[in-house]
């Protein structure tokens, strides 16, 4: 058997540019994947993608299966042959399913009698008649939301299909994929290289399309000549290019040829927000904005183009004509919008739908003003900013410059708000409601933020639920996963305790009754009036159980050594406040790192095993006169000379050191189980045994359910 290098190229029209990468490693790691199934070793796996192909190159790809061996036990001797000696049914399926005749089985003898028994050894397949399916095999589980189709043929890609490349060595491996044969051709750069170009062999893929084809195939070369390029385009102007990653890789995916161009825009565009030019030349243009050494933006950028023009003045020209129009725009729409206050808008939110069971953004308005001066007054805070800040949320949707840049809202909320006289504390507040928007981003740092961010997002999930619009499965249309763990985070991270239950509560009664209004005064369909589901008192549970849910995410995710066992033991006490939620696993995590902690682990879940089994509920109370056994009354004055403490320091919120505290009855624990019967014969003892039990039970309930840890 030989080892040689594999290729396989899909060269196609230009595939999105956003799920490039994504599409390029998947390709690579199913081929991969398949090629182990199949037995056929090899070295590095490598993925390469530009705009217009997805290629894989496997290193020292062994041409042929290694020999199967296949052992195999059929039917008894008795059911595979009749009277006369003819094999029955059962033998000729068993030789069949071996790939053997009858007469090549062999028998085995075990205790339970005599079978017929298969093996053999046969030759592995050519790697050559197995590339094929393999291939087909990962494309066909490749990400792709949506496949289309083009031509007159039934094929199905991303993108159409142009032409195919399969080699392993030095020869072609026969097949057709989207209809198209497999070759050794491949295609270069649309502009500098349009002939197609033949390749000898796996090995030289990459150097032939540089060389020859002015296309970097890897997406690392690609986006490291990009930074470098950029970078270096951006200091000959004496700035710095502002390169942020997403806007890196997306630029990467849409080049092949890749060449750094600083230009210029005419410094009157200075004048508007900073975040309007970022959201102009990189969101919209896919440029890079330059900055001074003091971090402020210069009338300049760089832009990235995939072809080396003989006259890169003209390129350079062509997008600044490009940009100016643009920023033109966002100024005439600046001027504009700041000829009308947030305020005056108002009003008009009556006319625009939130959602239409749910009202309007007037309505949705109101709600989180009330949630959001409720919020700063329970974490003693001023109410006044919240809720003027709520009254004003919404109302730069309505402006010309977010209509334009929809993902300024809040940022431009700011910039009106402050000229519009407003406070400092409203205007960042503005700024803040959306935070977080994403994983890892900031929050809030206002108090006045703090409490809209959270009333919005409260606002929004709660209301969803109430119309019976919840998540399912991977589709989350209004953002509920993001809204629930923004919520938690914020109050987590930031330190406010707040009863989230209470707040869903009050929430959830705003709802209500808009929902009952609307119900009332908006004519629905008989399918929608259907779909308005009766808001049942169970919706709370319901509402807090799923934010518990991403909480549980987002720990398993973030915090190391946390195990969802350990999560499930402080849900089982249902905290109010997500602060206390986290306050209770960081000290039962702390807890669990002492000595005394597997054993006083292994007690409760032993204890709640006794209560289940009992059936019986414990009386509350421990009777003193019917303690006997020496190890019995010493556990119950341990727990008596504990309780007071650890109430205390539980109503502190000192967890861990109450269940520090606690760690000292293991001595007592241990002696009781050893040498007392719980479940003795006489009625009273038994029962006040239970009760003795229940009584350390809920001691550490007040931290966890420490029954639901494994040990």
């Amino acid at each position: 058997m030989k080892r040689a290098d594999f290729l396989v190229e899909i060269g196609t029209e230009e595939l999105p540019p956003k799920s490039l990468l994504a599409l390029a490693e998947a390709f690579r790691d199913g081929v991969a994947a398949r090629l182990d199934a199949a037995g056929l070793t090899h070295g590095a796996a490598l993925a390469y993608a530009t705009p217009r192909r997805l290629a894989v190159l496997v290193r020292r790809l062994l041409d042929q299966q290694p020999e199967q061996r296949l052992e195999r036990r059929g039917p008894p001797v008795s059911a595979a042959f009749d009277a006369a000696g003819k094999p029955t049914r059962a033998a000729t399926s068993f030789a069949e399913s071996c790939g053997v005749a009858v007469a090549d089985l062999s028998r085995i003898t075990e205790p339970k009698g005599q079978f017929l028994f298969c093996k053999v050894t046969r030759a592995g397949a050519q790697a050559s008649a197995l590339l094929p399916g393999i291939i087909q095999s990962a494309l066909d589980a490749l990400p792709i939301a949506r496949r289309m189709r083009w031509g007159a043929g039934t094929a199905q890609f991303v993108r159409p299909v142009h032409w195919v490349v399969v080699l392993h060595g030095d020869d072609v491996v026969p097949c057709e994929l989207f209809g198209i044969p497999a070759g050794r051709m491949t295609r270069g750069h649309r502009f500098h290289s349009p002939k197609p170009i033949a390749l000898r062999s796996p090995g030289v893929y990459l150097a032939s399309l540089e060389r020859r084809g002015h296309v970097l195939a890897d997406f690392e070369t690609r986006r490291e000549r990009i930074r470098t390029g950029a970078a270096a385009a951006a200091e000959a102007e004496g700035g710095t290019a502002m390169m942020d990653p997403a806007v890196l890789d997306e630029v990467t995916a849409l080049t092949e040829w890749p060449v750094a161009i600083a230009g210029r825009y005419e410094p009157r565009f200075l004048e508007l927000p900073p975040e309007v030019l970022v959201a102009t030349l990189q969101d919209h243009q896919r440029y890079f904005p330059v900055r001074s050494a003091d971090g402020a933006l210069l009338p300049l950028f760089v832009a990235v183009a995939n072809i080396e023009s003989r006259d890169p003045a003209q390129v350079r020209a062509g997008n600044e004509r490009v940009v100016r129009p643009r920023l033109a725009d966002a100024a005439f729409f600046y001027a504009a919008d700041r000829k009308a206050t947030l305020e005056s808008r108002r009003g008009a939110l009556a006319a625009v739908t939130f959602q239409a069971k749910l009202g309007s953004l007037a309505d949705k308005s109101a709600r989180i003003t009330e949630l959001a001066g409720q919020i700063a007054r329970t974490a003693r805070k001023d109410p006044n900013s919240a809720q003027r800040a709520a009254e004003l949320a919404k109302c730069d949707l309505l402006t010309a410059m977010v209509g334009e840049f929809p993902e300024l809202q809040g940022v431009m909320g700011r910039y009106y708000a402050l000229h519009d006289g407003e406070s400092g504390l409203v205007a960042e507040a503005l700024a803040e409601q959306y935070l977080p928007r994403f994983a890892g981003d900031a929050l809030p740092a206002t108090d006045a933020g703090l409490a809209l961010a959270v009333a919005d997002k409260l606002d929004t999930l709660v209301g969803i639920f109430a119309i019976g619009q919840k998540p399912t499965g991977a589709k989350d249309p209004y953002g509920l996963r993001r809204a629930a763990l923004g919520v938690l985070r914020i109050l987590i991270e930031t330190g406010v305790s707040l009863d989230l239950r209470e707040l869903i509560r009050i929430a959830l009664d705003s709802v209500r009754a808009d929902v009952m209004r609307l119900q009332g005064t908006v004519t629905f369909s008989a399918t929608e009036k259907a779909s308005v589901p009766t808001l049942s008192d169970a919706l709370p549970d319901e509402i807090y159980d799923y934010m518990m849910e991403r909480l549980r995410a987002w720990y398993l995710e973030s915090a190391a050594g946390l195990t969802t066992e350990m999560f499930d033991a402080i849900l089982d006490t249902r905290p109010a406040s997500p602060l206390d939620f986290d306050d209770r696993l960081r000290a039962l995590e702390a807890f669990l790192k002492l000595p005394d902690a597997a054993s006083l682990t292994a007690a409760n879940k032993r204890i709640a095993n006794i209560l289940r089994k009992a059936g019986e509920q414990p009386s509350p109370r421990v009777d003193a006169s019917l303690l006997s056994d020496p190890n019995e009354i010493a556990l119950a004055t341990a727990l008596e000379g504990l309780r007071q403490d650890v109430e205390r320091l539980v109503t502190a919120r000192r967890y861990a050191e109450a269940l520090t505290r606690l760690a000292a009855l293991r001595p007592a624990v241990d002696a009781f189980f050893d040498h007392v019967l719980v479940m003795a014969e006489d009625v009273r003892i038994r029962a006040n045994r239970l009760a003795l039990l229940a009584a350390l039970q809920r001691l550490f309930l007040h931290m966890a359910n420490l029954s639901r840890l494994p040990g």
